[in-house]
């Protein structure tokens, strides 16, 4: 069985959610992707009215062959989102969760 490609499938996600976002919020939607260090990033930068808006909801690196979501501001989840597209339980780190957590979640340990 050929490998998924987890680069490809992780911009796939961050793409599909960044245009998700209404008309007024695409001005400040930015995606991050470095193929060379293997981090991805969904970024909200800019303003709207008076308040400055700098946030991160989506933070993905991949990291010895596995997916570590390090930021999941999304409502269905980033983890169900990747096992639907074939990726394995035991390739997604739960990032987020503390190291000793990560044993219950039913995902990678790291």
């Amino acid at each position: 069985m050929e490998r998924l490609d987890y680069r490809d499938l992780v911009q796939k996600i961050i793409d599909r959610h960044a245009r998700e976002q209404s008309e007024e919020d695409l001005e400040t939607t930015e995606i991050v992707f470095d193929r060379e260090r293997d981090r991805y990033l969904l970024l909200y930068v800019g303003w709207r009215d008076e308040e400055r808006m700098h946030g991160c909801p989506i933070h993905i690196d991949i990291k010895d062959g596995k997916i570590w979501i390090q930021r999941d501001f999304t409502e269905e989840g980033l983890a169900n989102q990747l096992v639907e597209l074939g990726v394995p339980k035991a390739d997604i780190v739960l990032g987020f969760r503390a190291p000793y957590v990560r044993q219950f979640t039913g995902f990678a340990v790291a």
